[in-house]
């Protein structure tokens, strides 16, 4: 994860990239992220990131980073683009 790390930061800074916007992006991804891994639940978001809702709240607004935005990528996609599973075994079924 380190080499990743620095080779991000390499890219950034020889891109010209200021410090503001790449502390502003860094913040909104990881808050990003952290909601996914909680669908979208800012009580446990905040918990695993050790800070208050409000605060989490805040910090959301500051980045103009939106639940909604968020919420969106987590919807299960329509019946028709979901993978088909066969189940093998059918329950209930006798033979004789």
């Amino acid at each position: 994860m380190r080499r990743t790390l620095d080779s991000l930061v390499t890219q950034m800074h020889s891109s010209g990239i200021r410090y503001e916007d790449a502390v502003r992006e860094f913040k909104k991804q990881y808050l990003r992220e952290v909601l996914m891994a909680h669908r979208g639940n800012q009580c446990k978001a905040a918990e695993e990131l050790g800070m208050h809702r409000n605060t989490l709240s805040r910090a959301m607004a500051e980045l103009d980073l939106s639940l909604a935005e968020v919420r969106a990528t987590l919807k299960r996609p329509p019946r028709s683009e979901r993978p088909v599973i066969y189940n093998a075994v059918r329950v209930g079924f006798r033979q004789g």
